[in-house]
C-alpha cells in the first residue's frame, strides 16, 4: 500500500480539519493498461452512507458508480464498520435493499467479525454472546458450537436478575436458540464471553457478566479465575438519526469496568477490537485484494492497490485508525498521507 488517503465526510457532526487537497482524482488511479482500479475503497456506514436506516445524501448514486454496467464491481470497495449485530450475510442483504446495489458479505466488516478468528480456541467451549440483533447468531455462523445469548442464559438462572419484574418489555431478540438442558448451563462454567453489538439491557448484562467473570465462570457465591471478555469496539459513541451522539459500546465497557472493579480484587481484563485498531485497517486491505479478484468484480487475475481510501465521519475512530496503520507501514516503506473534508459524497470521473 504505497498511499493511504483518508476522506472525512461531513455528516451531522461539524468538526475542523487540517485539510489540504488529495494527491490525485479517483479516475487518474485506474490503470490504463488493464483496466484494473489501482486503489480500493473502505466505506464506514453510520454517519457516512446510512443514518439509521436511511441513505445519507447522494450515497445510493454514488456507489452505484463503483459498478460497470453489468453489475460487476469496477472499483473494488467494502464496508467498514464499528457496527454489528447481525451476520455478514444478513447486513449484505439489508444494505442491498437498503442503497439499490448487489452488496455481498464479503464487502461487509464488521466490528465483530474478527471473533471468528478465535473458533480454534473456543470452538466447543461454552460462550455467551451478548448485545443487540442476532449476537449468538452470528457467533454461531462463524463456527462456534456451543454458545448461548445472553437473554437465553440470564433465563436459567432464577432470580439473577433482581429487575427483572419491573421490566415491561422482554429482550429477547436472538432467535438463534439451542436446546439444552438448564442442568447443563447451570453445571458448565463459560469460558469466555463475547460482546458482540450494544446491549439492550445495561443493567442486567453488567449483573450477569460480573456473576460470570467473578465466579470463574459459573454464577454463584464462588470467586475463580476471570474468564476471558471480548469486545467487538470500543466507540464511546456514534451517531443516529438524533441531532447528537448515542453512547456505544465503549460506554458500556467503561460501566461493566468500573462496577466490576469496585467488586472484585483483581481489575477486568479484556480484549477489544474494531476501528481504530491498526489490525482492522490492515485486514481490509486483505479483504480487498480478495473482492478484487473475485467473481463480483470485473478485474482479472493478482491484484495490487497504490492507494486505498478510507472515508468516514469520526477522526477519533475512521481517521486515528487509518493514520496508525500509516504509520506502521511507514517503517518499512513510504507512505503518504492527504486529508479530504468531504461534504457531498460523490465520485467525480
Amino acid at each position: 500500500m504505497n498511499h493511504l488517503l483518508i476522506l472525512a465526510r461531513n455528516s451531522l457532526r461539524r468538526r475542523n480539519f487540517n485539510l489540504r487537497p488529495p494527491s490525485r482524482s479517483f479516475s487518474s488511479t485506474i490503470s490504463p493498461e488493464s483496466n484494473r482500479s489501482s486503489f480500493g475503497i473502505a466505506f464506514d456506514i453510520d454517519g457516512v452512507i446510512l443514518l439509521g436506516s436511511s441513505p445519507v445524501g447522494g450515497s445510493p448514486s454514488a456507489l452505484r458508480r463503483l459498478y460497470d454496467d453489468s453489475g460487476a464491481l469496477k472499483i473494488p470497495f467494502l464496508f467498514l464498520t464499528n457496527g454489528g449485530g447481525l451476520p455478514e450475510s444478513k447486513r449484505a442483504s439489508e444494505m442491498s435493499h437498503l442503497l439499490g446495489v448487489q452488496v455481498s458479505p464479503l464487502q461487509v466488516i464488521q466490528a465483530h467479525s474478527p471473533f471468528r478468528k478465535l473458533v480454534n480456541r473456543f470452538e466447543n467451549e461454552l460462550v455467551v454472546a451478548a448485545g443487540k440483533g442476532e449476537p449468538a447468531a452470528v457467533m454461531s455462523n462463524y463456527g462456534f458450537k456451543n454458545v448461548i445469548s445472553m437473554d437465553e442464559y440470564a433465563s436459567y438462572f432464577d432470580n439473577i436478575d433482581p429487575l427483572a419484574p419491573y421490566k415491561k418489555l422482554m429482550f429477547r431478540q436472538d432467535g438463534h436458540k439451542e436446546l439444552r438442558s438448564r442442568e447443563d448451563v447451570l453445571s458448565q462454567r463459560v469460558q469466555a464471553a463475547f460482546i458482540v453489538s450494544d446491549p439492550v439491557d445495561w443493567s442486567r448484562d453488567i449483573q450477569v457478566l460480573c456473576d460470570i467473570l467473578r465466579t470463574g465462570g459459573l454464577p454463584g457465591k464462588e470467586i475463580g479465575p476471570q474468564p476471558h471478555l471480548y469486545i467487538a469496539n470500543d466507540d464511546l459513541d456514534y451517531q443516529t438519526e438524533f441531532p447528537t451522539e448515542r453512547l456505544g459500546m465503549g460506554a458500556f465497557r467503561i460501566a461493566l469496568e468500573s462496577i466490576f472493579n469496585r467488586i472484585h480484587e483483581k481489575p477486568l481484563e479484556y480484549t477489544s477490537f474494531g476501528k481504530p485498531n491498526p489490525f482492522v485497517f490492515k485486514n481490509a486491505e486483505d479483504v480487498l485484494k480478495e473482492i478484487a479478484t473475485s467473481p463480483y468484480s470485473s478485474n482479472q487475475g493478482s491484484h495490487h492497490f497504490k492507494t486505498l481510501y478510507m472515508i468516514g465521519d469520526n477522526p477519533k475512530i475512521d481517521i486515528r485508525g487509518a493514520r496508525q496503520v500509516l504509520y506502521s507501514f511507514s517503517q518499512t516503506r513510504v507512505g503518504h498521507l492527504a486529508i479530504k473534508h468531504s461534504s457531498n459524497l460523490t465520485l467525480n470521473h
